[in-house]
């Protein structure tokens, strides 16, 4: 009897000890578990740790909590600006109910692979190139919205999209590379042009404070100079004036001067003194000496113009010729050809009236004096 208890109890405990083996599950932390009793989904779902299930009754799912990284195959499409681009992202989703995400569709994973890449192409055809270039967050939620929107009904939610790379054919990239230099040329032209602003108006500055100031342009002639000479160079630096450049246009001999200073009745002293000099004749020096007085006042106060005007006047106390002459000529009047025939006509009519008076015994002498002589 003791034996056949004992033979009872050790089949007993082999097969309790077998159920347990059978019936025993273990759901790990990261895991959730969806039974399913005779086909049946059960309302509960398990925990992690130990869980028993009906051996040949129950079914036991376990379903991932943790978050998927889904690649999205590249994909080829038309931009909104007619341009065509392969594009490829990233999907990170995980699933929040492990029942729907077994009961209402037959592979989550593949479900979101496929929603994942029709979207995309979706979003290539609507948005512009500068977009996917430049503006990629906002391209990023409107592809995370698109792909959620299905995907809650399965019980899983999208955490983020990310487009990873978008590749462009050679000849957009060569045209955006032209691009994109243009555009820094036009910035650095702009910015060089604001240096040449900026730089002109302090040379202006400075123009205006030399000006009152003489000896500071002499200063800066001679720090110029130094700086030049440093260089240890063979290089003469001569400071010329522009004024006695102006000067000397004005006091060269016009091929017009000699015609001009023909007549004395022209232009007063100084068509008197141009005739003196195109016929070989010493020019008047006090008429030379304030012409060039007269000159030198039209040059601007400065340390040139002072050059100018000391040269000027010394020129014209030397007795320069020309200098007086070209100044008659560009004073003339625009009846000049008109009044130099009258001129030479009154010049011959008193000519043939100083040649009868020579004949007639000159012109001091009466006709009395010229009978009485006979």
């Amino acid at each position: 009897m003791i034996e056949e208890l004992v033979t009872a109890g050790a089949a007993t405990a082999s097969a309790g000890a077998l159920y347990v083996m059978a019936a025993a599950r273990v759901v790990k932390q990261y895991e959730r578990g969806v039974v399913f009793r005779l086909g049946r989904l059960l309302p509960e779902v398990r925990r992690p740790g130990f869980t028993l299930v009906v051996p040949i009754v129950d079914r036991l799912h376990k379903v991932s909590l943790q978050i998927i990284t889904l690649p999205i195959p590249a994909q080829e499409g038309i931009t909104r600006d007619n341009v065509t681009v392969r594009v490829d992202a990233v999907v990170y989703f995980k699933v929040v109910n492990p029942s729907d995400a077994l009961v209402r569709v037959e592979d989550y994973r593949f479900a979101v692979s496929q929603m994942a890449q029709t979207s995309l192409r979706s979003i290539i055809g609507k948005s512009e190139l500068d977009d996917l270039l430049s503006n990629r967050e906002k391209l990023n939620q409107g592809l995370e919205l698109m792909i959620d929107n299905p995907a809650v009904e399965w019980g899983v939610t999208i955490d983020r999209v990310e487009i990873k790379d978008v590749s462009l054919p050679e000849t957009m990239k060569r045209s955006m590379a032209r691009q994109a230099e243009a555009d820094r040329e036009r910035r650095a032209r702009v910015i060089n042009a604001d240096a040449e602003l900026q730089a002109s108006k302090k040379l202006a500055g400075a123009a205006q404070v030399m000006s009152e100031q003489p000896a500071a342009l002499q200063l800066r002639l001679l720090q110029t100079v130094v700086a030049v000479a440093a260089e240890k160079n063979s290089t003469l630096v001569l400071p010329f004036p522009v004024e006695l450049l102006r000067f000397l246009e004005r006091a060269a001999p016009l091929p017009g001067a000699q015609v001009a200073g023909a007549s004395p009745a022209s232009s007063g002293e100084g068509a008197t003194a141009a005739t003196a000099a195109s016929a070989g004749e010493t020019a008047d020096p006090e008429a030379l000496a304030a012409q060039a007085r007269e000159l030198a006042g039209e040059f601007p106060p400065g340390a040139s113009g002072d050059v100018v005007r000391q040269l000027l006047e010394g020129l014209g106390e030397k007795g320069v010729p020309g200098l007086v002459g070209e100044r008659a000529v560009s004073e003339a009047e625009p009846e000049a050809p008109e009044v130099l025939a009258e001129a030479e006509g009154e010049e011959r009519t008193d000519s043939a009236e100083e040649a009868r008076d020579d004949d007639a015994g000159g012109p001091g002498t009466s006709p009395g004096e010229g009978g009485a002589r006979g």
